[in-house]
């Protein structure tokens, strides 16, 4: 039987909802899309290809922001937060 010697456990996975799960060692903050400037990093996180839509289709509620990329996220901002 073969021993593995270099494993490394995965990190843990924070649901952002339907079916999307975010690194919770990469997230940075989980704020509300609503401020001025939210929307304007958001944009510029667009315009730079760092943007992420994981709404599946439905309302930006949260995004979430990480050390790579800005996330949108279709839950709210709190209980992406709590877990």
């Amino acid at each position: 039987m073969q021993q593995f010697t270099n494993f490394t456990p995965a990190r843990p996975l924070v649901s952002i909802g339907y079916g999307n799960y975010v690194a919770a060692g990469r997230i940075i903050a989980v704020v509300s899309p609503d401020s001025a400037p939210v929307k304007r990093m958001v944009q510029e996180a667009k315009e730079n290809g760092t943007l992420v839509d994981a709404t599946c289709g439905r309302r930006t509620r949260a995004v979430v922001v990480t050390d790579g990329a800005l996330i949108l996220a279709a839950l709210m901002a709190e209980p992406v937060a709590n877990r």
